[in-house]
């Protein structure tokens, strides 16, 4: 074969520091957009964004000669320093440490884009913690409470 075909779809998912509601409506947009130029630079293709006040969910293609924690890590590095050179009241933001990462499916598409849409809805019923809590059991992912929210 002479070319490498793919199709990795990402759901990515992470909260400002100690979940600090920093998120605002003033930002929110804005940093929606950076956050989509910054994987565009990195020859990744950002789909959809969506969140609230203290977390986003973002669904992104990651081409295979990239590796997903190198690309998370540019886009949270360089976005939690455009926010605090461009809106001097958001001095003390900072993303968390970690972020969850999560395979799509092209069957599954419309189910998460729908999903990242309706993120004011679904916290109507639940927090950021009960939220990223499911994500990680529907996913199978093993992991240990204690060291989720530091």
């Amino acid at each position: 074969m002479t070319h490498t075909y793919y199709q990795l779809l990402y759901h990515l998912v992470w909260s400002t520091k100690e979940r600090r509601p920093l998120i605002t409506a003033d930002l929110q947009n804005r940093l929606y957009e950076y956050i989509g130029g910054t994987f565009r630079s990195l020859k990744c293709f950002p789909i959809l964004f969506g969140g609230i006040h203290d977390h986003v969910h973002l669904c992104v293609e990651i081409p295979p000669k990239y590796a997903l924690a190198d690309i998370v890590r540019n886009v949270k590095v360089s976005s939690s320093k455009w926010v605090r050179q461009n809106f001097p009241i958001k001095k003390e933001f900072e993303w968390q440490e970690g972020y969850g990462a999560f395979s799509v499916s092209p069957s599954c598409k419309e189910a998460v884009l729908q999903y990242i849409k309706n993120q004011e809805i679904h916290h109507k019923e639940r927090n950021f913690r009960e939220e990223f809590l499911l994500l990680l059991q529907k996913h199978a992912v093993k992991y240990d409470e204690k060291y989720l929210w530091k």
